[in-house]
């Protein structure tokens, strides 16, 4: 690793940083949709991986702190794992702090990344030993992961049995291309059925605006109205320890830690469960929002890193719900990545460490800068000229390219028959993580069958 990769690496985390501040305050951005398809594109470019694990580690970082933003503003998530926030947001704001709300989400997210980047390298170090026993087993780990999550999930009953049919879709599309000689015979086409489960909501969704009579049924907002209060300006470099009290540090750390043990697990179920058990006993409502958000925010920050460190340093596989899903491309982006050929296998724990650090760290000064010192100018900005459906057509058309090269002009169509399934799946209850590991076990489920 020279100066030049690392001057590449800094420059690549300052444009992440920049890219996902602006995303992540605009409003109901998923995750998976707005990570994965940047950073695959970035990989299929044949960018250096040292400078695309700096990217996406400050996007992540960047995404996680900006997204509460208009949690605390307007009571809509900048995410999906901002939404467990919005209630305890709105206490706050409903008590005029709506600028302490903001300093406290982002205050939590630079605990949550400080605790978890060293505790992720901890436990990846613990899990090393094992991981040539779990890699010759890994089919089988993700059909069982599929099961576990389907669990977890709203629908429990339909997520466990569309486990084998969703399957079978998948492997009987691969087959149907190897039939007819759209891809040689053996190539998984792996990408653009991933890219296809991450815009399935989108894709159902506009699929059911051409019936009529459903137009007619929904309704029309309109424009809304959003007001913004004024923030007191704070001097210098804002520094969250002196933001946050001691005990929502501490609270903090503790739901940052128990976050990155916990990598394994959904981290939207984990920030809903651990967040209010930690708090619950507060009776104050302002003090019991305030600590909540704190918490929720770090233990957020900290699922992320740790769900992509963990499975990245030790084992190569996505082997949680973050790894699977908006970081897969970091492990399986053929013909550049694959399960066997990967980040974990190019660079040494030193160097992963590294690019993590200088991403997180360019990520945690521009952003949490900017957060708490122009939350309200930024968030006005994107409000009033960052449309909602620009970034949905961004991400669809880059969906649409990929599924192009991965298979040509068939490809297309066959994934959005899969983005129809899966979005009616996630309409019904079947968790995202379900289906992605579905996907990565499909070949083991249909060999086995």
């Amino acid at each position: 690793m020279d100066l030049t990769i690392i001057l590449l690496m800094v420059l690549a985390s300052i444009g992440g940083s920049v890219l996902y501040t602006i995303i992540g305050i605009a409003p109901g951005t998923d995750e998976t949709a707005v990570l994965a398809p940047i950073t695959l594109a970035l990989i299929l470019l044949n960018v250096s991986p040292y400078v695309v694990l700096a990217f996406f580690i400050s996007a992540i970082v960047a995404k996680k702190l900006t997204d509460s933003i208009p949690v605390a503003i307007a009571g809509i998530p900048g995410g999906v794992m901002a939404a467990p926030m919005v209630e305890h947001a709105m206490v706050l704001k409903e008590h005029g702090m709506p600028d302490v709300s903001i300093r406290k989400m982002a205050s939590g997210s630079v605990i949550g990344t400080i605790v978890s980047i060293p505790l992720s390298l901890l436990v990846a170090s613990l899990i090393m030993p094992y991981a040539s026993s779990i890699s010759k087993h890994a089919g089988l780990i993700f059909f069982l992961g599929a099961v576990f999550l389907a669990f977890l999930s709203a629908n429990k009953l339909l997520s466990l049995l569309m486990i084998v049919p969703f399957a079978l879709l998948i492997q009987g599309l691969r087959h149907l291309y190897w039939d007819i000689g759209i891809v040689p015979e053996g190539t998984t086409v792996f990408v653009s059925f991933f890219l296809g489960i991450t815009i399935g909501p989108i894709v159902y969704k506009l699929f059911e605006l051409m019936n009529k009579d459903y137009r007619e049924r929904e309704k029309i907002i309109g424009e809304k109205e959003i007001s913004f209060k004024n923030q007191k300006s704070i001097k210098g470099f804002p520094n969250p320890f002196t933001i946050l009290t001691k005990k929502e540090v501490a609270t903090s750390a503790l739901g940052s830690s128990l976050g990155t043990l916990t990598f394994f697990l959904t981290p939207v179920g984990m920030t809903i469960f651990l967040g209010e058990f930690l708090t619950r006993h507060i009776k104050d409502p302002v003090q019991r929002a305030s600590r909540a958000i704190s918490t929720m925010d770090g233990l957020t920050n900290a699922s992320y890193i740790s769900g992509t460190l963990i499975p990245l340093i030790a084992i190569g596989l996505p082997l949680s719900p973050m790894a699977i899903g908006p970081a897969s491309a970091l492990f399986n982006a053929p013909p550049v990545f694959t399960p066997e050929h990967n980040i974990h296998h190019i660079m040494s724990m030193g160097e992963i460490v590294v690019a993590t650090l200088i991403g997180a760290t360019v990520a945690l000064i521009l952003t949490f800068y900017v957060t708490i010192k122009f939350s309200n100018e930024i968030c006005a900005f994107v409000f009033k000229w960052v449309p909602h459906e620009a970034l949905i057509g961004l991400f669809a058309g880059l969906v649409v390219m990929l599924a192009f090269m991965d298979a040509g002009w068939a490809n297309i169509f066959g994934v959005m028959l899969v983005a129809l399934v899966a979005g009616f799946l996630h309409r019904h209850g079947v968790n995202y993580g379900v289906m992605f590991m579905i996907l990565y076990a499909a070949p083991w489920l249909i060999g086995l069958i």
